[in-house]
């Protein structure tokens, strides 16, 4: 039978380290010792898509350099689309308590919003205690036009976005991009690549935090690799056609361009730095690089371990399965690999632990934090994540790390072959066991009930910190 508690990969490498009770986890800090977070939240980039994880499509050395310099988390997931894996980011929640399970049809400008006030965000509660906060690019959870308080009221002080819907028309991300920078369409930056403008304005909340020596929150909403492929500065200059390669390439490169000037600022060993993909990746035919609109090619990628098929809007692995880094300090342990299955919810608890904010006991989340794990130690791992998208597109599924169940349908998927996935066997025993743990965690997870839905295995006493609104 699998082990309830996954081991932990390459653990000679975690000698030295801070023990789980260091100055990051006390909320009485002083504010110039309080770590600084900054998650770098890709657009549509699945796990093998990085060298780092066995892919062979893609150049990603500064991705990869994060890794050999921090701990990869191999088995991270999201749902497979970005707003019900975004709004899960921010609350914490899993799709079916949040209720958002399509795209918010921002680009349609649409009145509908988040709404940031039922649903509780971690920057509500890490900006209440104390830290600058700040957020970038894609916001795909309200039109800011008919809603122009919303980031605010998410929790971010400051932003500088894509406002995708302006004046009755849709806008652009990449070249002459339109980005809302605290309130005011930005005048100055037509000719500008929009990643590269959004990459200079973490350098500089970053710069202007260090200077008012006061801990950041910096939430970087990449604009990469989402689709429509066009060209990169880099492809400019050396005159070349655009590819999803190259836009992989300079998502990379910008990666880079943060990660030195962490270390430039002197701040690594208070900043945790997080890259992680909203949901699988899209995949235009590799045959014709010009492909533009996602859904053109078969779906496949190329690692070292097998072919990965399937991705973006689908409820696999393909679709589901991200990367998660994490770098910084030195209780990091470099160049480790942890094995525990991770959920995008993950992130509320574990950044509110790093920073010392305690989450109120009104504030429901699903998530359980992976502190621990960052500095070396067993942690809590969880059993399964959640994935959901609307029910026309797959509905809600489970996976324990080795089965799929599908909620609507029973469908079992036997993924302990990774990257390969075929049906269960039926008469498989270890299926036909795991389909009754799974069918069992189903009942748990209601959409108005306890939290946290299962007893944390190791414990004796679970703390209910609420009930959803």
């Amino acid at each position: 039978m699998r082990q309830s508690i996954p081991n932990w990969i390459a653990c000679v490498l975690l000698v030295g380290l801070t023990a789980s009770t260091s100055l990051a986890a006390n909320p009485k800090m002083e504010p110039s010792a309080k770590p600084n977070i900054l998650l770098i939240f890709a657009d549509d980039i699945g796990y093998e898509a990085l060298n780092c994880y066995g892919g062979l499509d893609f150049e990603t050395p500064n991705l990869n350099r994060m890794a050999q310099q921090g701990l990869r988390f191999r088995r991270a997931y999201t749902s497979p689309v970005c707003t019900p894996s975004r709004v899960s980011l921010h609350t914490g929640l899993y799709v079916n308590r949040h209720g958002h399970v399509n795209v918010l049809p921002v680009h349609l400008g649409t009145d509908r919003a988040v709404d940031f006030r039922k649903f509780p965000t971690f920057a509500q509660q890490i900006r209440a205690n104390g830290y600058r906060t700040s957020v970038t690019g894609k916001w795909q959870l309200a039109t800011l036009e008919k809603h122009p308080d919303h980031i605010r009221d998410a929790g971010f002080d400051s932003w500088c976005v894509w406002q995708i819907w302006n004046k009755g028309e849709k806008t652009d991300r990449h070249w002459n991009p339109t980005f809302n920078q605290d309130g005011a369409i930005r005048q100055d930056i037509a000719d500008r690549f929009g990643p590269d403008v959004l990459c200079d304005y973490v350098i500089a909340q970053m710069r202007a935090a260090k200077a008012a020596d006061k801990p950041f929150l910096i939430v970087h909403n990449e604009l990469l690799p989402h689709w429509p492929v066009v060209e990169t500065p880099d492809d400019r200059r050396l005159k070349r056609e655009p590819s999803l390669a190259h836009f992989i390439h300079y998502l990379d490169k910008l990666v880079g361009r943060l990660l030195d000037e962490v270390g430039a600022l002197g701040i690594r060993d208070r900043t945790y730095v997080f890259f992680m993909g909203d949901n699988g990746t899209w995949e235009p035919d590799f045959a014709n690089p010009k492909a533009g609109q996602p859904g053109e090619g078969p779906h496949t990628r190329h690692t070292a371990a097998g072919r990965v098929n399937g991705g973006k809007n689908q409820l696999n692995d393909g679709g589901s399965h991200v990367p998660l880094l994490a770098w910084g300090p030195p209780s990091v342990p470099a160049g480790a690999v942890c094995d525990d299955l991770v959920d995008v919810v993950d992130l509320f608890p574990t950044f509110c632990e790093l920073t010392g904010t305690k989450i109120p006991a009104a504030v429901a989340v699903d998530g359980r934090s992976i502190a621990a794990q960052l500095q070396g130690q067993p942690g809590i791992p969880r059993l399964w994540v959640h994935h959901a998208l609307h029910s026309n597109l797959g509905g809600e599924n489970l996976f324990d790390g080795q089965f799929r169940l599908f909620r609507a349908s029973g469908k079992m998927v036997d993924a302990r072959a990774l990257p390969l996935e075929k049906p269960a066997d039926p008469n498989d025993p270890e299926a036909v066991s795991a389909k009754a743990r799974l069918e069992a965690v189903f009942q748990k997870i209601q959409p108005k009930g306890p939290r946290p839905p299962e007893p944390f295995p190791g414990k004796e006493k679970i703390e209910i910190q609420g009930r959803l609104p």
